[in-house]
């Protein structure tokens, strides 16, 4: 395989190649023998025949995989050097440099063999148009790639059995640190830290929402710990909604040990190339899963519950429940159900106070057109509801009252525990900066200037965090005392005032009935004018409601002379020039407004007026609009008006304000041509010849006892009428 006879002048004529890679930045950093070696090829291309100046150092992808994921940039512009003839030699430590996949290998070997190119390594030297030679290679090939595939294996292998047992050491999330022995895993030393992680759990589970937690953070204005990247150094900056989120949906923290939660996976792009993603896998499906292997921030069945409650959060999938409390006044959003196929209510709001309403998505086809399986007005509805919640509660309404009172004295006890702990930790770095500025020289002044800065900047820091701290101290609510709980008594037997109370929002309305309440089956009756309500109560207890639903026997409606109006001008003309006229007409709709054509199709499709559809063709006869009869004669509507108004032709209205519309005729086409006969003259020599003024010749006209012409083309375009003999005396004759 070291025959250098292969070496031609064609070969030394061109560039040789020396290409110089690493799998990995780790390998660049750490094995530099190997990346020497190949360097070091340099020699042996010398030694081959080619001069220094034409040896070329490919070492662009250092650092890159050669799997065939990667894009390796040195390797394509390599490629394209082969495929025009450049490149005499390339020149590698070792196939798997080149490739460690046959695609991107046998690509190269095809065209090295088209182009007469060599390929050598530390083993030997081969021309890939040879068989021996290229079958060698291709083994190499071969072997690279299953040497890479083995060693990945070898490595996973080791990795999933030492993660089996829960000993894998991964990054943890904030909170947890590794512990001394395989396995352990420990909370983190800082209690600031821990503190504000019980916060989140604690919060969620009395709002049972993220975004609800990640809000109480921001308004009592709290840092929230963060490690980035899995560093032990942590900073304490604003939570984010993330945060909150990656904090509640984490099996660390309720104690389990998870690995493989998630998959690589390779896909054909869009262009052709072959890309790498990161897929998430459903819980089933994860690798390693230990409960219990350490200690948690809450148990196992508290998280599945948390997961559960986020998962009813998000927006809901036909047929099933769910959503997260939002604003509005419609009391069952996401506890409504249609009785009639079981589907999940929507909300609307409608009108100038906006009403709220609920409606079935579901739709039949009715009449040619969808209609809403179910429509129903909210207010009734959410009454009802209310006054069975009432009544389903008043028995504990003294005990949920006190709780709910000593819940604000819990919260803001929490917010009081981490700002005191903030004083806390503002002190302490306040200390160690003191310390770190008293332990340096006088000397270095460079150095005590820094640290005098830091000093001073963790000085104000604590001032402001104490500040804060006072304040909130002095907003802590009052505790109940003997009279406070008298009073609550009496608000517990009473909870309407309590319910209609300015000061509770529809959200806290709606998180109460869901506490209480699985959801709410409406069953519209509207032939009987009423809705049959069956509440379906956390525990399984069922009750059912009637409601009468409000009959609106003072109906707006349209005035008949208008939608008899309508009813004629619909087979002729369209919505909009209906809408026109009727405007024309001074006539309003029920509503006193002006009709637009939207206002117009909805009246006629409710009274099943149909509509006008313009005819595919226009036979002899046809009734036209005057743009249309003045395209067909070839003449200014203009013309046409001024004929409809001295009567010389005959126009139609199917109303006053309609559109005049004029009926075509072969007769009607014959009194426009392109040029007169000798005996039709003009209008003003007709009437020097007749003797008479230009409105008795259109008079006489229009009686018919002239005819006349009208010019369409030419300079001298017009009336012209025609005058014979005794066209005189009939003009001297007393009428």
């Amino acid at each position: 395989m070291n025959d250098t006879t292969k070496v031609k002048p064609s070969h030394t004529h061109r560039t040789a190649v020396i290409y110089v890679r690493q799998s990995s930045p780790m390998q660049v950093a750490h094995n530099r023998e190997s990346t020497a070696r190949q360097y070091e090829l340099v020699q042996r291309a010398l030694d081959l025949g080619w001069r220094r100046e034409q040896i070329t150092l490919v070492d662009e992808d250092l650092g890159v995989s050669a799997d065939g994921i990667a894009k390796r940039a040195g390797f394509a512009q390599l490629t394209a050097d082969v495929a025009l003839l450049k490149v005499g030699l390339v020149l590698g430590l070792e196939v798997s440099r080149l490739a460690r996949n046959n695609a991107s290998w046998y690509r190269l070997l095809d065209l090295c063999g088209i182009t007469d190119t060599l390929i050598a390594d530390t083993d030997g030297l081969y021309h890939p148009a040879l068989f021996n030679d290229r079958l060698v290679l291709g083994l190499k090939g071969t072997m690279s790639e299953a040497e890479l595939h083995i060693l990945r294996e070898r490595l996973n292998g080791g990795i999933r059995h030492k993660a089996a047992r829960g000993a894998l050491r991964r990054g943890l999330p904030v909170g947890l640190v590794w512990g001394e022995h395989e396995g352990e895993v420990r909370f983190h030393p800082d209690e600031a830290v821990t503190s504000a992680l019980r916060a989140v759990f604690t919060r969620f589970a009395g709002v049972g929402s993220v975004r609800q937690v990640w809000l109480w953070f921001r308004a009592e204005g709290l840092s929230f710990p963060v490690q980035a990247n899995g560093a032990p150094a942590i900073h304490w900056a604003a939570p984010t909604y993330t945060a909150i989120h990656h904090i509640l949906t984490n099996p660390v923290y309720a104690g389990a040990y998870a690995y493989g939660k998630t998959r690589c996976e390779r896909y054909v792009a869009a262009d052709g190339t072959i890309e790498q993603r990161i897929r998430h896998l459903p819980r089933p499906e994860w690798a390693v899963l230990i409960l219990d292997h350490h200690a948690g921030f809450i148990d196992w069945p508290t998280y599945e519950a948390n997961q559960a409650r986020i998962g009813t959060n998000s927006r809901p999938k036909p047929h099933q429940a769910g959503g997260a409390v939002r604003e509005g006044a419609a009391l069952l959003q996401g506890l409504a159900t249609c009785g009639h196929c079981g589907r999940r209510l929507h909300t609307r709001y409608r009108g100038r106070n906006a009403a709220p309403g609920y409606y079935c998505a579901g739709r039949d086809v009715r009449n040619a057109r969808g209609a809403y399986c179910l429509t129903v007005g909210g207010v009734q509805i959410d009454e009802a509801v209310t006054m069975a919640f009432l009544d389903a509660l008043t028995p504990a309404a003294f005990d949920a009252t006190l709780v709910a009172a000593q819940q604000l004295g819990a919260d803001h006890d929490a917010a009081l525990a981490q700002w005191r702990l903030a004083v806390e930790r503002a002190r302490y770095e306040a200390e160690r900066a003191e310390r770190r500025y008293r332990a340096v020289e006088p000397e270095n002044r460079l150095v005590a200037r820094g640290l005098e800065a830091e000093w001073e900047r963790r000085l104000r820091e604590l001032e402001q965090a104490q500040r804060e701290l006072a304040g909130r101290e002095h907003q802590r609510p009052r505790v109940l005392g003997p009279a406070d709980e008298q009073r609550l008594r009496a608000l517990g037997a009473d909870l309407r005032r309590v319910w209609d109370a300015p000061t509770i929002t529809d959200r806290d309305k709606k998180e109460l009935l869901r506490a209480l309440l699985e959801d709410v089956v409406i069953t519209v009756e509207r032939a009987e004018g009423r809705a049959h309500l069956t509440l379906r109560w956390r525990g399984g207890t069922v009750t059912e409601r009637e409601v009468s639903l409000p009959h609106n026997l003072s109906r707006i409606r349209t005035d008949e002379d208008s939608l008899a109006l309508i009813r004629r001008l619909a087979p002729h003309y369209s919505d909009a020039v209906i809408a026109g006229i009727l405007n024309r007409q001074g006539r309003r709709t029920a509503h006193d407004e002006r009709f637009t054509a939207a206002h117009v199709g909805s009246l006629r499709r409710y009274r099943r007026i149909p509509r006008w559809e313009p005819p595919a063709a226009r036979p002899d006869g046809e009734l036209v609009t005057i743009k249309t009869a003045a395209e067909i004669l070839g003449v200014a509507p203009s013309t046409l008006h001024r004929w409809l108004s001295a009567g010389i032709i005959v126009g139609e209205q199917l109303t006053a304000g309609a559109p005049w519309r004029i009926r075509m005729t072969d007769e009607l086409r014959a009194r426009f041509v392109e040029d007169a006969p000798p005996d039709y003259l003009p209008m003003l020599e007709a009437t020097v010849r007749l003797g008479v003024s230009r409105q008795t010749v259109l008079h006489r006209v229009k009686r018919g006892e002239l005819e006349a012409l009208h010019v369409c083309r030419g300079r001298r375009k017009g009336l012209r009428i025609r005058v014979v003999a005794d066209h005189s005396e009939l003009f001297h004759q007393v009428p």
